[in-house]
């Protein structure tokens, strides 16, 4: 079974004619796809060829006096190739940004980037299946609606916040499936998604989008009213308690059932 590397690039902002995404940091954690359990990680920045692309001050700690010292791309560039190839790559939003920062670094380099055996975008699973529960489908959003923290705009920290944000969205579905007369899904909704083109294989040099860290307009979800989550699990524990076995869950037991998801 292939393994499930989920990944997360830092840049600087759009800078040059062609609105050029320079990386400056890159994190990953490799998943166990039975378990959801990480068993490998790895993060660095990067500095790139020009620092003065680099903001002076940055809310997320990534400064042009953090890079400094930072080794390029071309000197972390096997690690990350080693990590990535032949893998099932799973992050937020990989198919309009982090996919393409990764074979514009490698391209950089004039060498072949690597390449997935598949491809999970969470973005696109959560606005398929998901829908209209947790507002824009931000990583921040969704991470504050399911108590997880702020969103720290770190490699590491993002991806490991979206490993817990897919645990958190399969446990309400898996929920509302099992129990259709006492959570019906009647508010999932599924958002159309309409990309641009780069969401192919081919890259494309100029007009990338602005910002990956924000959903598309069409993938955003009208916002869901506060509190559904504590209803959802509140009428889950209602319905565990009155169903008929010998040896009904206790609330204690169903809450260590919600948080080992």
């Amino acid at each position: 079974m292939a393994e499930l590397v989920f990944f997360d690039v830092e840049t600087t902002a759009a800078s040059g004619h062609c609105r050029r995404f320079w990386v400056v940091e890159f994190g990953s954690i490799t998943v166990c796809p039975r378990k959801l359990v990480e068993v490998g990680s790895f993060c660095t920045l990067i500095r790139p060829p020009d620092l003065s692309v680099v903001a002076t001050r940055r809310l997320s700690g990534i400064t042009r006096e953090a890079v400094a010292a930072a080794p390029m791309f071309e000197e972390v560039a096997d690690h990350i190739f080693q990590i990535l190839n032949g893998k099932v790559w799973a992050g937020h939003n990989i198919r309009r940004f982090d996919c393409h920062r990764i074979k514009e670094a490698f391209a950089d380099l004039g060498r072949p980037p690597p390449e997935p055996v598949g491809v999970i975008d969470s973005l696109e699973v959560l606005s398929q299946n998901f829908g209209r529960r947790a507002g824009d489908l931000k990583m921040a959003t969704l991470g504050s609606y399911f108590g997880l923290g702020q969103q720290k705009h770190r490699s590491l920290d993002d991806v490991r916040m979206n490993l817990e944000v897919l645990k958190h969205c399969a446990t309400v579905l898996i929920l509302e499936s099992n129990l259709p007369h006492i959570l019906p899904d009647r508010n999932r909704g599924c958002v159309s998604m309409v990309t641009r083109s780069n969401t192919n294989s081919t890259m494309r040099p100029c007009g990338q989008e602005e910002s990956r860290k924000s959903p598309p307009e069409s993938v955003r979800a009208a916002r869901y009213r506060k509190g559904r989550l504590r209803n959802v699990i509140a009428r889950a524990k209602e319905a565990l308690r009155g169903a008929e076995d010998p040896n009904p869950l206790n609330e204690n037991n169903t809450d260590l059932m919600i948080r080992s998801t």
